[in-house]
């Protein structure tokens, strides 16, 4: 019970961060995992990444209702986007935790200090 606890409040504070800021909830999510429950560290990302994509149809749908969708200004970056996430997808196997963890670290120190200046 107590894990189900855990993991849920990891759930609830990426969607909280996803839907207040538009994305980051994985940024949130990683760490989570991996402080909060017993998942392997290799199976953290794939996990952070199956846990994001619904909170993301919730937030986009959301934010359809409420504030209307800029397709058009979008769409240059999802073509580039499918073809990193395939990219990603197929090398991250190969890439070890470790790095993987002081990559999203490093991003997230780069992103809070851009928006901080």
């Amino acid at each position: 019970m107590k894990q189900r606890l855990k993991t849920a409040a990891a759930g609830f504070l990426a969607g909280a961060v996803n839907g207040l800021f538009g994305a980051g909830g994985g940024m949130v999510l990683v760490p989570l995992l991996t402080l909060l429950t017993d998942i392997e560290d290799k199976d953290v990302f794939p996990a952070s990444v199956s846990v994001i994509l619904p909170i993301c149809v919730v937030s986009l749908s959301i934010g359809a209702m409420t504030q209307g969708l800029p397709i058009m200004q979008a769409l240059p970056y999802l073509i580039g986007s499918i073809g990193g996430g395939i990219l990603a997808g197929i090398t991250a196997k190969r890439i070890p935790v470790k790095w993987l963890h002081r990559g999203l670290g490093l991003l997230i120190l780069w992103g809070g200090v851009r928006y901080l200046c």
